[in-house]
This record gives structure tokens, sequence and C-alpha cells, in this order.
């Protein structure tokens, strides 16, 4: 500095995607600037919570998957869900309770939430190939795919697809099914949900993981809407995570 003479630099800087660039104003010393206050905002204040977390791991010891437990907001809309759902004894025969989501359907508020809680969990789960199970899978699984980017790929009965079929076969109580798709549908490599209205026995589940996993398919997940857990169905899909709503009674 010399003598006889101040000067104030006045120094700015922005910053770019390429770097920074600064630029000095010099002014002269007669210049009187205000005082500058200054109040910086606490970012990261002590009142915030984190939603809790849950581990589930499976039984082949693979690493635990981690899924955030239900808000109460959550739980409301279950309870909506829950009670949209008609149930009808003895039907399609005597000693059945029959999980009827037609009344589901009619609400639109409940039938909205139900996807939404589907979209919530799968959207940031990288999953390209949503696979419907037939027939109430189609309901379900189209909305989801279309929210979270995916392919709906439906998986039919015998002899429902007009195109060339790979087919899996899985036992019911008496006799034997199939389940199909198009050949071409999926690619290795790829990331799927397969979704369904309920699961019982867990007999179509099984077979439809069978069906992806065989043509190189990582299945995620399946989720359905309701299970009837006495059935046990969940423990025939062995390591898979089943995702499910409402636990209903039924046989």
């Amino acid at each position: 500095m010399q003598s006889g003479s101040s000067r104030l630099l006045l120094c700015s800087s922005s910053n770019s995607l390429f770097g920074s660039a600064v630029t000095t104003t010099t002014f002269p010393s007669c210049l009187r600037f205000p005082p500058l206050s200054v109040k910086i905002a606490n970012s990261t204040p002590s009142s915030i919570r984190l939603p809790p977390i849950r581990s589930t791991a499976s039984s082949s010891g693979n690493s635990p998957q981690f899924s955030e437990m239900a808000s109460k907001d959550q739980d409301q809309r279950i309870a909506k869900i829950s009670s949209a759902i008609r149930v009808i004894p003895d039907f399609p025969k005597p000693g059945i309770m029959f999980q009827d989501i037609t009344t589901l359907l009619l609400d639109t508020k409940a039938f909205k939430d139900t996807i939404d809680l589907f979209v919530e969990r799968y959207r940031d789960q990288n999953i390209s190939v949503v696979a419907g199970i037939e027939a109430r899978g189609f309901i379900f699984g189209p909305p989801i795919a279309l929210a979270i980017g995916a392919k709906f790929v439906p998986m039919r009965k015998p002899k429902k697809l007009p195109g060339e079929v790979i087919s899996e076969e899985y036992s019911l109580e008496y006799g034997t099914d199939k389940i199909e798709m198009h050949v071409g549908a999926v690619q290795a490599g790829e990331r799927a949900l397969i979704i369904d209205d309920l699961i019982a026995t867990g007999g179509t589940l099984c077979a439809a993981i069978k069906l992806l996993e065989r043509v190189g398919v990582n299945v995620v997940e399946c989720a359905c809407v309701i299970e009837l857990p006495e059935l046990k169905g969940r423990e025939r899909l062995g390591d898979k995570s089943l995702f499910i709503l409402v636990e209903a009674e039924g046989a």
C-alpha cells in the first residue's frame, strides 16, 4: 500500500460448472459503505426427525432389505382400503370367504390410495418390468407401471396369448395349471416387480418368479393388495420378498 493513499478492494466470486470467476473492483478511500449485517439460517435444525427404518433379512443370507415403516397417514389409507374390500362368504363354494376387490374399485379414493402406496414403494427402485398375473393383476399392474416408468407384461393362463410363449407349470389342489408370457417381452438383467390382487397358497406367484428367472430377469419383489396369512403362501416364496397392504381372514 502506498503512503498518502488507501484503496478498498471489493472482490466477488461466482461459481460455475467450469470453475469460478473472480472480479476485483478498486474504490477510492473517500467512499464509505454502511456496515453489513448477515444472518445465516440454520439449515440443519435439531428438530428434524427421520422416519424409523426396519430391516427384514432374507433367509438366504443376502444383505438385509430396508423399508420405511408405515406412517400415520399410510395407516389411515390402509384402513380405508381394507374397509372398501367386500367379503362374500361361501363363494365360489361353501367355506370360502371371498375377498371382493370390485367394491374397492368403486371407491375412487381407496383405489387411488392403493396405487399410490405401491408407487411410493417402487418408484426409486430402478424397476423396468411390472409383471401382472391374470386376471386382477391386470387391474393394479398397468397404473403402477406407468407411474414408475416401467413396461407392463401380462402373465396369462394357457392359450390366451397370440404369439410365441414361454410357460411354467404349477400345482393346484387337484391337478396342475400353467402361466405364460410372450417370448421377448422381457430381457435378461431387467428388474421386475410381480403384482397380483391376492396371495393365498402362493402357487401362481411361485410360477411367475420361476418363469421370469428362467430368462434371466431379477425379481425384486412380489406385491399383493391382500394376503390370506393362514394359507402360508408367503412361505412358498422362499427368500423372495413379499409386500402386502391388507391381511384378511379366509380360506
